[in-house]
Order: structure tokens, then sequence, then C-alpha cells
């Protein structure tokens, strides 16, 4: 008869070199205290038959697992056999499972944004376009079920709505996302290999006319906050639409009339001062006070910076071309001939800095602004120039800004003073 087994006889117990031991426990039928040769390893291990055989089902390891958990996990483990049930086949089944639900796409893919997207600057729109374009077709799937075709429907219904630029972008993720799966043995291969991006994009050359900008700035007061004002501070200051977008009252020197960009927010990763002219100071004195915690200042809850780009940029087209409508009917102009060409929040950039170019700003002063890391000063130059152009740049944005000013106000743009010009 097996003796009944102590927490000291558990302890003191030795391993036979030669093979391994299996010691009964004498006070329930079925329990096992395993020893391994060599090494002495102990665990628990629970014996019964099920379906007219015999089998075994590994408990856990000792001291992790002591005599008496030992005891009430294989008294549960009975149970379970004496109600018709074998536990082993459904810890097998518990642990696919768990398996099968790490390596959902939609587990991935979280995992993916908190390990390897969360401190990076991308991370919201890695997260919206992971969010909105795959999720709610491969989320439920395995990920190691995505095929290359899987991939080349998903960029294919991308382009089928028109947005060829945003379908090259979600295919960067895609491929970052399975590159970052293989690396962590998640699947054995990406089904991204060999695809190259699906549109051929080309360099964007679009400048808002001198009436376009006009009518922009009347549609920025017509569709109001958030988008409003901060459409108008994008023209006003040339800064790029998600770093205005997180601008927060931290940020601002109201009273040197500066705006300082942190690394942290800048797509670069290089800090810039963003002097503010007259005109944009006006826009930032008019904005609403709200009492959020980060105290952004383009916000809608108050958490987080607005979102939504494409229902505003449909909401200010429709209000420029409304604008634009309303000049042509006060000229006699043919309504039907009246159309505002494509554009892009990242166009006003391009505008401003061709503006400046007409203003006689040079083209490094404009870079300066952009915050661009190379430019028209490039190479050793560039490590040697640190010059920081505060000055400068605070004097393009105020001509800039007075010329936006003139054409708001519907005056002649030959009013409008460039640098180093006097008022005669």
């Amino acid at each position: 008869m097996a003796k009944v087994l102590t927490s000291r006889a558990v302890e003191q117990t030795r391993a036979d070199p030669s093979k391994r031991r299996e010691i009964p426990d004498g006070l329930l039928t079925g329990l096992y205290l395993v020893i391994q040769p060599g090494s002495g390893a102990k665990s628990w291990a629970v014996r019964y038959r099920y379906a007219g055989r015999p089998r075994k089902l590994t408990l856990g390891p000792y001291p992790a697992l002591e005599l008496g958990e030992a005891r009430d996990e294989a008294k549960a483990k009975l149970q379970i056999v004496a109600k018709g049930g074998d536990p082993a086949s459904q810890k097998r089944k518990a642990r696919q499972e768990t398996i099968e639900g790490r390596n959902l796409v939609a587990n991935v893919v979280a995992d993916f944004i908190e390990r390897h997207a969360r401190d990076k600057r991308s991370r919201p729109e890695v997260e919206r376009m992971l969010n909105h374009d795959v999720l709610p077709i491969w989320g439920s799937r395995q990920i190691q079920d995505i095929t290359k075709r899987d991939v080349i429907e998903l960029l294919d219904n991308l382009q089928r709505r028109g947005v060829s630029t945003m379908t090259n972008r979600v295919f960067s993720v895609v491929r970052k996302l399975f590159n970052w799966a293989v690396a962590r043995d998640i699947v054995v291969a990406t089904p991204c290999a060999g695809m190259r991006a699906p549109v051929v994009e080309s360099s964007r050359d679009r400048v808002l006319a001198d009436d376009e900008i006009r009518w922009l700035w009347k549609a920025a007061e017509a569709v109001g906050y958030p988008f409003g004002p901060l459409t108008k501070l994008l023209l006003l200051t040339l800064q790029r639409e998600g770093e205005a977008s997180g601008l927060s009252a931290a940020e601002l020197k109201l009273r040197d009339r500066v705006w300082t960009l942190p690394k942290e927010r800048a797509k670069n990763g290089r800090a810039n001062e963003v002097a503010l002219s007259e005109a944009a100071l006006a826009v930032i004195n008019g904005l609403p006070t709200f009492d959020n915690k980060r105290r952004l200042l383009f916000t809608t809850t108050g958490e987080a910076p607005v979102s939504g780009y494409s229902r505003a940029k449909k909401n200010l087209d429709r209000e420029m071309l409304a604008a634009a409508q309303e000049e042509a009917t006060e000229r006699g102009l043919d309504l039907s001939k009246v159309e505002i060409p494509h554009w892009t929040f990242h166009d006003l950039r391009r505008t401003g800095t061709t503006g400046m170019q007409r203003l006689g700003i040079p083209p490094h002063i404009a870079d300066a602004i952009l915050n661009h890391k190379s430019g028209t000063i490039s190479g050793v130059a560039a490590i040697y120039a640190r010059h920081s152009y505060a000055d400068e740049k605070r004097s393009a944005l105020e001509a800039w800004g007075r010329f936006v000013t003139t054409l708001v106000e519907n005056n002649p743009a030959e009013d409008v003073i460039a640098i180093g010009r006097e008022k005669k």
C-alpha cells in the first residue's frame, strides 16, 4: 500500500540516477510525485483511465506547486473524470484556444501597437490605419493564415475607393506589422515578401493661387472651430498638420510670440521655433478656451488632438467653392466654369514657400521655417551652419502673414511690403 506523502518526504526524496521515479500518494489515489533522473527535478502528475485507456496529466512543478495544492488540483481533475470528461484533452484544447486567440490578427495588432509603435510619433496614424482599413477585414483571422493574395485584395479594395496615396501608407504599415511578427516568431514568413508599393507616387507641385487663398480663408471662417482656425494657422505658420493639430498652450510663449515645437512631436525629430506673426497670433488669441489636462488648443475631446481631416477637407472644399461662386456672381462670370482643383493640407506648406519667393525671401530661410533637415544648405556646409535664422524666420513669416491678410481683404497684392522694402 502506498504511503501517504508528507511535505518533508516530498522535499527529502532524491532522484534515481538511472530512471525516472513516480511515487504515488497514499492519501489520494491517482496523484504521483515525479522525479527526473540526473537533474532531480520534481513535478506532480495525475493518472486516470478514460474510455478504457490510461491517461496521464502533468499538474505542475514542485516546489511551485506544493503538496496540498497538488492534491487539490488532482482532486479537481479526477472529479472531471468521474463526470465523464477527459482533463488532458480539455487542457490541450484550452492551450490551443489560447494560442489561436493570441494569434488573432486583432490581438497581434494590439501587441504590435503597444510594443513597436508605442513611443513613435506615428502611432496615432498607424493605429488609425490598422483599425480603419485592416482590422475590419482581417481582425478575426489567424495571422498565419493571411496570404499574399489577401494583402493584394486589401490594397485593391483601397485603390477602388480612390485613396491611392493612402493605399501605399497602409501597405507600408502592413509590411512593418508582418516583419515585426516574423522577428517575434509569430509567423514564419511575411506575405508581403516581393511586393512593392502598389501606387507610383509623383511629386506634387500644387500651389494655391491668390484667389484660392482668399477663398480658403473665407471657407475656414465658415466651417469654424476647430478646423477653421487650424487651417488658418497651417497657412500662416507652414507647419505640418499633425504638428499644428497637437499644439498645446505649454508650447506657446505669447509674450515672445513664439511656438516651440518639441522634437518629440516633430515629424523629423528636430525641435523647431516657429515665430508667430501678427496674423497667426490673432488666430490663436481668437480660439475658445477649454479646461483639458493636456492644454490642447485644437481638440473636441480634451484628451486628444482633433481628428477627421477627410470630413473637414470636404467641408472646406464646399465652402471654398461657395466663396468662389459668390465672387463669380458679383463679377458676372459663368458659374459653370468655376472649379477648384484638388488640394491637400500639405500643399499649404508649398503655397507658403512659393509665396515667400515672390516676396524675395531666400530659399534657405523658407527651409528653416519648414524645419527641413535637408534643404538648400546641405552636406558639410549644413554641419557648420548652426545659425538658427530666428530673426530672418520672424521677418519672413511676418511678411507672409501680411501678404495673406492683404489677399483676404481683397486688396492688390502689390501693396504687400516685401522684406527689406519700406513704404514710400
